[in-house]
């Protein structure tokens, strides 16, 4: 398998796929799309009249919350994803890190917030990735499409946070790059205003936006989740939005401290 580009895309950007698929085509190294499927949860979520409950951007999953995540984002979502490659001339199989046991998991212990203690449910903290399904597909020219599920060693299925699953994977298939694919484009001082983008974003970056409340919640998670696979080797990573991929115009190159 040749080094891949690792793609990220979340729920949020799912209505404006238009240029996507046609940016996949022009690309020349094999893709792996990562997609989540959090505002599609929510939004069944609450068909079912149940409540989700997110903690510091990342969502608890309880027994219920488990089954919506594998019915929105293994079904709907991943389906409709594949779907969409296909009918744009790529040939995408989808999966879930259960498949093959790809995403070899355990359950998150929980954490301490603000002195109390939370326990995030069935969330599933990788321990391995087994690339090997991944490899297979690539060499026989598909495309894998992949919903952030994992599996610990009894069967035992867990939600999985997207942006861990892309830059995880990112690092054990030795990716060229991993482009995590915002509705907000790269990392904003203000979000209503396009112009403070930040071209690259430094710990330093992030900490000061962090304290000024300019990176906050997912996006907070998403600099975090970058920033180590970066540290495991993966030599560029950007975050920007779905029309950017090629270009990255406006986009936001996370790096390793300033010198």
């Amino acid at each position: 398998m040749r080094a891949p580009i690792v793609i990220k895309i979340g729920g949020a950007v799912l209505d404006n796929l238009t240029r996507f698929w046609d940016q996949i085509k022009a690309m020349d190294s094999p893709v792996v799309i990562v997609h989540g499927g959090g505002i599609q949860s929510t939004s069944l979520a609450k068909r079912l009249g149940h409540a989700p409950k997110i903690i510091e951007g990342r969502r608890v999953t309880g027994p219920l919350d488990l089954k919506i995540a594998e019915w929105a984002m293994r079904g709907a979502v991943n389906v409709r994803l594949v779907a969409q490659a296909n009918a744009c001339g790529l040939k995408a199989v989808g999966l879930s890190g259960v498949d093959g046991a790809m995403i070899n998991v355990r359950r998150r212990e929980p954490w301490v917030i603000d002195g109390e203690k939370v326990d995030f449910g069935w969330v599933g903290e990788i321990v391995s990735i087994d690339t090997t399904l991944i490899e297979t597909i690539s060499d026989a020219g598909f495309i894998s499409i992949i919903a952030p599920l994992g599996i610990d060693n009894s069967g035992q299925r867990y939600n999985v946070n997207a942006d861990t699953v892309a830059c995880t994977l990112a690092a054990h298939i030795h990716a060229k790059e991993l482009l995590l694919v915002t509705d907000s484009g790269g990392v904003l001082r203000n979000l209503n205003d396009p112009s403070s983008l930040l071209r690259t974003c430094s710990p330093s970056d992030e900490t000061a936006g962090i304290t000024q409340g300019w990176i906050s919640g997912g996006m907070s998670v998403k600099i975090q989740t970058a920033r180590s696979a970066l540290e495991k080797g993966v030599s560029s990573v950007w975050v920007l939005g779905v029309d950017d991929l090629l270009e990255k115009q406006n986009a936001t190159s996370i790096i390793m401290e300033k010198e």
